[in-house]
């Protein structure tokens, strides 16, 4: 889980004699129902096996439930739900990702965890191989996504943390089921 890999791109702009510097970035990818994608480097806190989640009553369907992280009280999130599709399975190479969230509060920050099917690597991706979020075509809602890279052949979705983690906006969504179940 702790390689760093060079992008094709990346390797053939180095060998490029008096080439302008090229920014790079770095993101963790992961797999999450058989696609690629990743996140930024500098949110990701740590990583976890899938372990000791306790499941909270009454929170929105894309919350697994919580777990304790050295005496924290950590959410879990379950990325696939979030974009609308069936929950992940838990398999062996399940991990959760715990992210640094930004909260509505300047300056301040949440950790949350991210179920995701496998973390492959991280990446070096010049800025000039990462494509804004097609407007259409995605299978999840454009926002969530930062852009696209080209990473050896394969497109990766660069996750755009502050949206699809959105505190205010799961929040959102834990009342609107709680307003539906009340009614129903």
């Amino acid at each position: 889980m702790n390689a760093l890999v060079k992008t094709d791109a990346q390797a053939s702009l180095a060998q490029l004699a008096g080439a302008a510097a090229v920014e790079n970035r770095q993101y963790l990818t992961f797999n999450l129902g058989g696609e690629m994608f990743s996140i930024s480097i500098l949110c990701i806190k740590e990583i976890i096996w899938y372990a000791n989640l306790t499941e909270v009553p009454m929170m929105p369907a894309c919350i697994r439930g919580v777990i304790n992280l050295r005496g924290a009280v950590v959410p879990v999130l379950d990325l696939s739900n979030r974009f609308g599709k069936p929950s992940t399975p838990v398999i062996k190479s399940s991990c959760i990702v715990i992210v640094e969230v930004p909260t509505a509060i300047e300056g301040e920050h949440q950790n949350m965890g991210v179920v995701v099917d496998s973390v492959q690597a991280v990446l070096e991706i010049p800025t000039s191989e990462i494509e804004p979020a097609p407007s259409f075509g995605a299978k999840i809602r454009s926002e969530f996504i930062e852009g696209i890279a080209k990473v050896n052949g394969k497109f990766v979705i660069l996750l755009n943390v502050a949206r699809v983690l959105s505190m205010e906006e799961i929040g959102q969504m834990g009342q609107l089921g709680a307003v539906a179940e009340s009614v129903a």
